[in-house]
């Protein structure tokens, strides 16, 4: 049985903190604020995992409530969904994604997100994308206040 999976988050930029999309500190002079790292890519990607194998979200599973999860590193997250897929006896076979960001250029990075990504997720690298894109300037994003994020899965479940 395949399962398709949809995820989505947005974090606001603030100073002072590191910018980290796909498990990658990108240099800029504004990083996302979150209870975890606030890596918007992974969330997206493991909100789709989660999704796709009908495990509710992160909030659900890694509360930021939870002291334990306080900057706790995405991927780090990602390893435990991954495992999560494992025990439902899902395989993932592909992952979409895109991050929306006027700044910075993220083009140099994409290739270590993905790497950092499929060593997370135990999966080839050939399983995923990673696009990005702005929005011209336009909303919260143009405006530079924050960075999105939108991720897609299909998972094989075998009963």
């Amino acid at each position: 049985m395949l399962r398709i999976g949809h995820g989505y988050d947005a974090h606001r930029l603030v100073e002072r903190r590191k910018l980290i999309l796909g498990g990658v500190e990108i240099p800029h002079s504004t990083g996302l604020i979150g209870h975890s790292d606030a890596d918007v890519l992974s969330h997206a990607v493991g909100l789709a995992l989660l999704g796709a194998m009908r495990l509710g979200d992160l909030g659900d599973n890694f509360p930021s409530s939870d002291p334990a999860y306080k900057d706790i590193s995405s991927l780090e997250i990602l390893r435990r969904i991954a495992g999560m897929i494992r025990d439902g006896n899902g395989e993932i076979q592909s992952i979409d994604s895109t991050i929306v960001a006027q700044k910075p250029r993220l083009t140099p990075y994409k290739d270590q997100m993905i790497t950092n990504m499929a060593q997370a997720l135990d999966i080839s690298k050939s399983f995923i994308s990673v696009k990005a894109t702005t929005t011209e300037k336009m909303g919260f994003v143009g405006r530079q206040e924050g960075i999105e994020a939108y991720g897609v899965c299909i998972i094989e479940v075998i009963s």
